[in-house]
């Protein structure tokens, strides 16, 4: 049976130009360097679809041409870049090391460190990008702390065996299906719950510096009073909330409160609360079409100091919220 031509990208890019690649590819990862050895022969090409509820991007690209990306401390990535060449094969420079990635080996290039990756002209790869606000947060949700220290991989991705493997068979799988259909995709709780899984998926499949924490934190159970009160405080944010709602709904003393807090997820409960609002804010600006006013939104959730409400989100997601939304909608571009 013939396979229907693909209409469901939601981001697709042909350019001639070493500048307008670089612009393109600067709106999905961040801001980068790109030397291209035969300008004249660029083909830059890049079809994508964007999971919504944590701006991760899944696509395929290629430039028709050696060319050499570099990441510097002056230009750092706004997301973790991974990248499993189809056919060809590139190159990671790193701390010294050279990493060769084809089709048996991925690589991923993170937002903080010092890089190169040289792209041979015949290499088609399937890339993910995924924000680095977005995988913080998920990581801070297993760990159920805050980060103290940027999350770190090792570099190469094996793609043929173990679990890495299996996290590029399903974005492979992943990537097929968002191309030829979005509409289960585009139901917001089913999409919210692959892209988490799909981030999950990688932070335990593949190692990092958070690996050891990770496998002793997924087997302690966070005492019932502890899942009371986060329950309550995720059920009530759109409300007013003090302190004596969550004594009340966990049934333990403020004192006792605040240790198992700090114990438990590495925070105050009026901490947790805020730290819950802003990724709800997020959420709003990533997945609601059409929203403009920033200020209604962030208000609905509890904000009523919008000075104070914007230095916050830019300290948790490293960028303004309205830098959210205008990324979140470039990425509606077409061919």
């Amino acid at each position: 049976m013939n396979r229907p031509d693909r209409h469901f990208q939601d981001m697709a890019a042909h350019r001639y130009d070493p500048a307008g690649a670089r612009s393109w590819m600067a709106d999905v990862c961040g801001p980068h360097a790109l030397d291209v050895r035969q300008p004249g022969r660029l083909d830059f090409q890049h079809h994508g679809n964007v999971l919504k509820s944590l701006s991760t991007v899944v696509g395929q690209v290629q430039y028709g041409t050696d060319v050499t990306i570099g990441i510097s401390a002056e230009t750092n990535l706004n997301c973790y870049s991974l990248s499993l060449p189809l056919t060809g094969e590139q190159e990671l420079a790193k701390q010294g090391r050279l990493l060769r990635s084809d089709r048996t080996h991925g690589v991923i290039i993170s937002p903080h460190e010092q890089q190169e990756l040289t792209i041979a002209g015949d290499c088609r790869k399937l890339q993910v990008a995924i924000a680095r606000a977005s995988i913080n947060q998920v990581l801070e949700q297993l760990l159920q702390r805050p980060l103290d220290a940027p999350l770190c991989f090792e570099p190469v991705m094996d793609a043929v065996e173990g679990a890495s493997a299996s996290w590029w068979r399903m974005v492979s799988h992943l990537n097929d299906e968002l191309s030829l259909c979005r509409d289960l995709y585009d139901q917001v709780f089913f999409g919210r719950d692959i892209e988490s899984a799909l981030i999950k998926g990688l932070l335990l499949a593949q190692p990092n510096n958070y690996s050891g924490e990770l496998r002793q934190r997924l087997q302690v159970k966070l005492p019932h009073y502890v899942q009371a009160a986060r329950a309550f405080i995720e059920a009530n944010a759109q409300s007013p909330i003090c302190l004596e709602d969550i004594e009340r709904a966990c049934g333990i003393p403020r004192s006792k409160l605040f240790e198992v807090f700090r114990k438990y997820l590495g925070l105050s409960p009026m901490a947790y609360l805020k730290k819950y609002r802003l990724n709800c804010v997020r959420q709003v600006l990533l997945e609601q079409p059409g929203v403009r006013n920033i200020s209604a939104v962030a208000m609905d959730w509890g904000f009523t100091h919008l000075g104070r409400f914007a230095s916050e989100y830019r300290k948790q997601f490293g960028e303004a919220p309205s830098a959210t939304l205008q990324r979140q909608e470039g990425r509606g571009s077409q061919l």
